[in-house]
């Protein structure tokens, strides 16, 4: 799967789609949980770009599939 290129913002979207809610802001990085207790850290830089791989990472991490990308 080639990696979608994204910004902060519609990562977001999407995590909160799968049920993960903002618990707490540390800076620029944005800390998520879900009812599970999984935690995802999402860097904030308004506008940028997401390097691939942390975007690959959060993929991963929250789970996501191919139809929730599109």
């Amino acid at each position: 799967m080639k990696v979608p290129r994204l910004t902060s913002a519609e990562i977001i979207k999407l995590i909160e789609r799968k049920g993960f809610v903002l618990v707490r802001q540390s800076g620029s990085h944005r800390i998520y949980r879900n009812e599970k207790g999984a935690r995802i850290t999402v860097p904030f830089h308004s506008g940028r770009v997401l390097h691939p791989k942390i975007i690959k990472s959060i993929i991963k991490d929250a789970e996501l599939t191919q139809e929730d990308l599109e």
